[in-house]
């Protein structure tokens, strides 16, 4: 089969587009994979499908989300839903500059902001272990809501949990550039008390108002910007008492702000690029 297709990117977080508003989606797991494919195919962090809302659903669209290396569906991508409104208005889909889009989990509401940039409501943080999930038996987290983990060769970690309708687990690191983050990630990710897996962060604070990231993410390795475990990595460090209500946070591919007053939903802002539009045999 032809798919027609459009590449986009969010600060780095590079994602493929598929229009399945006019006929049903129904790619396979491998040919999502060839699709994700950068050598063979068109190569993305994840592919993004634009679909109809379901009826009663209270929302303009519906967004689904899979990753390029190995099919999977996910539940949430916040550099995605940015890129997602923005191809929404440059195709046509909606006039509105203010969309709401229902997730696997949950329903965000996407503003296009004056200066090109896109704002999204993403929704509360929740930190108790079930919502992740997380298996807390016999672990209980220090006075900043940081829990000790045991890694491979007695190596130990103290990360914080944030769930942002997918898992996180976030850790705080001098300097993101000499982190280890193909070492760890991949060893958090590997620790049966996250059933589901969890996306690392590895979380550097600049100043009360300024931060540097990076994440290793679930069926993805490292991207280059993770709205999600941006938004994680800012509460916890909000509920740690290190960081501002509004920060500005550099990941390797662009900057994000992200706006929490402790309690509601997270705001992030950030840009959202076509790259480019074309077709792929499958």
């Amino acid at each position: 089969m032809r798919l027609d297709f459009t590449k986009m990117h969010g600060a780095g977080n590079d994602f493929v587009v598929i229009d399945a508003t006019r006929r049903p989606f129904d790619l396979t797991p491998a040919q999502l994979r060839a699709l994700g494919d950068r050598r063979f195919g068109v190569g993305c962090d994840q592919i993004l499908v634009v679909e109809p809302a379901l009826p009663g659903d209270g929302a303009d669209f519906r967004y689904r989300i899979f990753n390029g290396a190995d099919g999977s569906e996910v539940e949430q991508c916040g550099n995605g839903s940015r890129c997602f409104l923005r191809y929404a208005l440059d195709k046509g889909l909606t006039k509105q500059s203010r969309v709401r889009v229902r997730t696997v989990n949950a329903l965000l509401e996407l503003v296009q902001a004056d200066d090109g940039r896109v704002r999204v409501d993403m929704g509360s943080p929740r930190m108790d272990p079930v919502s992740l999930p997380f298996d807390a038996q016999g672990l209980q987290p220090d006075a900043r809501g940081f829990w000790p983990l045991s890694l491979a060769d007695g190596v130990a970690v103290q990360a914080a949990l944030v769930s942002m309708g997918n898992p996180h687990a976030v850790l705080l690191v001098d300097d993101v550039d000499a982190a280890p983050v193909a070492l760890l990630g991949p060893q958090v990710q590997a620790l049966s008390r996250f059933p589901q897996g969890v996306n690392v962060g590895f979380l550097q604070i600049q100043a009360r108002d300024r931060a540097r990231i990076r994440v290793y993410e679930r069926g993805a390795g490292e991207t280059l910007a993770c709205g999600t475990g941006t938004c994680a990595a800012v509460v916890a460090g909000i509920r740690a008492g290190l960081l501002d209500a509004a920060v500005e946070v550099q990941a390797r591919g662009g900057q994000l702000r992200i706006e929490w007053d402790g309690q509601g939903s997270v705001f992030m802002t950030g840009p959202a690029s076509t790259v480019f539009e074309g077709s792929i045999e499958l």
